[in-house]
């Protein structure tokens, strides 16, 4: 970080920031040290973060930190200098002492006023602590050795100097400032931003990116132009040929003649427009991929930034539990998204406390099994296939499958005799339930059944997936697929009723193509078989509302899901599959509140909307049209008749509302069109036939009332029933919209599917004419 940035910053912010990343470095040297006592760069490493604390501690005149960090730093220098060992005592005492720096830095400037005393008592009470652990590590044959150093300060920790350099100093020199603040030189550059303008930022170079992609239709377009203009010089050649008097009238030759050089001159003309559009166009894309790339590369961080604590964690519970256990983390440069990345430390910190806690047994009941004294656990990220899978595994003594299935016949959850035919996988189940639990006494550690179902909750809200194995005797493996990112999302793009949808790939189990034949009735509701599974045949369009394909396919397209939770499977048919997209995620506005079966939305490359699909709700209502007997089967339509259907307008300048309104309002059966402002809505509905407008009142170029009072005043016009949909809800907004002539005022603040289409079937009338 540039001394550029850090100018706003206060001396007490500058140490805090210090702190955090000395801290840091000093639990990695510790942990390793702990294995390996007479590791030299660790002790040298540990020993440089320590007078680093110490040089920015006496800067901002925080004696105790000063103590303690000096403490710190001539215990890791009696290591080095071989005059004592670093046993598991001493390593306690070291990181008690970070935890206590820390715990100094994080204190407001204007209440750190106790740690700016050189009789703190806190840090001369961590340096008595200290100096007793250390007196276990120095033994007497070093301590002879050291003879001529016997005026060390390791003794006497309680009377350490805060101000003046120990005799152990005397080979060091001072850090030079530009440790506090990073040297410029040499680093890359950083600045601060927030969360909410790199959104914004990956929103806007998604949106150049299917603007790049805009031009290459009308290239296309330009090409069967050049192809019509050689058409017509064929044409003009043929003409000469089958009239050969043109060519002995000389007025009529030159014409002819005058014409051929003319469209030889556009073909040419046209030949050079199109290859520098074509040049122009993909240097356009390819700025916007790289723009695109970039901004979505801005909001990844590596997997180490979240799991920094973990190791410390995991060695601290272990040594409360009486265990030996040591974490090892592979793919720690692993980028992921950094929403995702937040959300995670909490459950991989539930998953390694259970596996210190449930997993790993005790060193003799390890050496007992042939197995090392200290277990291991293994924290894994990697990319597979488009999706960030993360592993948690241990070489404890696995899950206890006959203890699940006692518990869950205690508990009630079920019978004894359906549990003695549950397979493992169904008893793992039980592990995700809330407040499900082996223990039968709480401790502070486990006991109230809340880890994994937190766990369950998160991959639930992430689109994810969470899979759990075990063997007896050789530990736990659970598996996580997430979203490489939230903003970010890879889906099958599927047509349904004529509109493009968006399924989120992590919560497909499977598509297929399914011969008509192949369709059987099972119970009354029609089926197919998949992989010997009898999976029940829903249509996708009923659903989501959407209208009925009038083709009739030999093969159905289907899609197959169920719930993050497990449960029933059902196939969806879509009319066709269009295919797997990368979509940039555009929340729906928060005054539409939760909108049934939709998640979110985005564009495709040809800037089309899609609604991406919220598959746990769209698998909730499929249930309930079930449970209520009104689900209906799928009809092919070899003789589909057409039915008129009245038209409606719908007329809003945001994309997504009137994206939204436009099919909640097909979905009721009616023909829609849209128009992106007052002023193109009065350009439509003065060229064509409606039955109805629906009109928001923010609007550039005109508004939503001069729209109103202009079809009113208008002869032609004046009965056509206009509704206005708008987000002002006061008396006054609504008694101006119904004067200047609306028949309908409904606010999108108390704005649902139900009332929309309630009151434009009180306007018109049904869909069908």
């Amino acid at each position: 970080m540039s001394t550029g940035d850090l100018r706003d910053f206060s001396l007490h912010d500058l140490f805090r920031m210090e702190v955090d990343g000395q801290a840091q470095l000093l639990t990695d040297g510790l942990l390793v040290l702990e294995g390996q006592p007479d590791a030299a760069a660790q002790l040298e490493s540990c020993m440089r973060a320590a007078h680093s604390v110490k040089g920015a501690a006496r800067v901002v005149g925080l004696s105790a930190a000063v103590t303690i960090a000096h403490a710190m730093e001539d215990c890791l220098v009696a290591a080095q200098e071989h005059r004592l060992v670093l046993d598991h005592a001493a390593i306690d005492a070291l990181f008690n002492g970070v935890d206590l720096l820390s715990r100094i830095a994080a204190t407001p400037a204007e209440q750190a006023e106790p740690w700016m005393r050189d009789d703190a008592p806190e840090a001369k009470r961590y340096c008595e602590v200290l100096a007793q652990a250390l007196r276990s590590g120095v033994s007497p044959a070093r301590e002879s050795a050291a003879a001529p150093h016997t005026q060390t300060p390791l003794a006497n920790f309680a009377q350490a100097d805060t101000t003046a350099v120990g005799p152990s100093e005397s080979h060091r020199t001072e850090s030079p400032r530009n440790e506090l603040v990073g040297d410029p030189i040499g680093e890359e550059r950083v600045l601060r931003i927030t969360a909410r303008s790199l959104n914004r930022l990956l929103g806007l170079a998604g949106e150049s990116l299917v603007a790049s992609r805009w031009l290459d239709p009308y290239i296309h377009s330009l090409g069967r132009l050049k192809r019509l203009q050689g058409d017509s010089a064929a044409a003009l050649d043929r003409l000469a040929e089958v009239a050969p008097s043109l060519a002995r009238d000389q007025h009529a030759a030159a014409l002819l003649a005058q014409a051929r050089s003319q469209i030889a001159e556009s073909q040419r003309l046209l030949a050079d427009r199109i290859a520098q559009l074509d040049l122009f166009e993909r240097r356009t894309a390819s700025v916007a991929h790289r723009l695109y790339d970039e901004a979505l590369s801005s909001h990844m961080r590596p997997f180490a930034d979240g799991t920094r604590g973990f190791k410390r964690m995991v060695r601290d519970l272990a040594r409360e539990l009486g265990k030996q256990a040591q974490l090892e983390i592979a793919g720690a440069k692993t980028q992921v998204d950094r929403d995702v990345l937040a959300r995670l430390e909490a459950p991989l910190a539930h998953l390694l406390r259970n596996a210190v806690d449930h997993g790993i047994e005790s060193a003799q009941a390890r050496r007992a099994a042939g197995k090392p004294d200290a277990g291991t656990i293994r924290l894994e990220a990697h990319h597979v296939s488009g999706l960030l899978e993360i592993v948690v595994e241990d070489d404890g003594r696995g899950i206890d499958l006959e203890r699940i299935r006692e518990t869950v016949v205690v508990r009630r959850l079920t019978d004894a005799d359906t549990a003695s035919r549950l397979s493992p996988a169904e008893l793992m189940e039980f592990l995700f339930l809330p407040g499900f639990t082996l223990r039968e006494v709480v401790t502070e550690i486990s006991g109230r059944g809340v880890g994994l179902d937190a766990v369950q909750t998160m991959v639930k809200e992430l689109r994810g997936s969470v899979r759990l194995s075990s063997r007896p005797g050789g530990g736990s493996r659970f598996q996580l697929q997430l979203p490489l990112t939230t903003s970010v999302l890879r889906g099958l793009v599927v047509e349904i009723g004529g509109e493009p949808y968006a399924f989120p790939l992590t919560q497909i189990s499977s598509t297929a193509m399914v011969p008509r034949e192949q369709v059987q009735w099972l119970e009354g509701r029609q089926h197919f078989q998949l992989n010997t599974r009898s999976i029940g045949l829903v249509s996708a369009a009923q659903v989501l509302g959407g209208a009925e394909s009038q083709s009739s396919p030999e093969q159905l397209q289907v899609i197959v899901v169920a719930a993050s939770g497990g449960g029933h499977e059902y196939g969806l048919a879509v009319e066709r599959f269009i295919g797997v997209n990368e979509l940039v995620v555009q929340p729906l506005p928060g005054q539409l509140g939760k909108v049934k079966d939709i998640s979110a939305g985005a564009l495709l490359d040809d800037g089309t909307p899609v609604l991406i699909v919220d598959v746990d709700d769209l698998v909730r209502s499929v249930e309930r049209l079930v449970s209520t007997g009104r689900l209906t089967q799928l009809r092919y339509h070899d003789h589909a008749q057409t039915v008129t259907r009245k038209r409606v307008l719908v007329v809003d300048d945001s994309l997504t509302v009137r994206e939204l309104e436009r099919k909640l309002i097909e979905n009721g059966g009616y023909a829609v069109e849209v128009a992106v402002d007052g002023m193109d809505g009065w350009n439509a509905v003065r060229s064509g036939h409606f039955d109805l407008v629906v009109t928001d009142i923010d609007m550039p170029r005109m508004d939503g009332i001069e729209l109103v009072g202009l079809i009113k005043k208008d002869p032609r016009l004046r009965a056509l029933p206009v509704m206005i949909v708008s987000y002002k809800d006061r008396e006054e907004d609504r008694r101006r919209g119904l004067d200047a002539g609306a028949d309908f005022y409904l606010t999108k603040g108390g704005f649902h599917e139900e009332a929309l289409l309630q009151a434009v079937v009180d306007l018109i009338g049904e869909a069908s004419a």
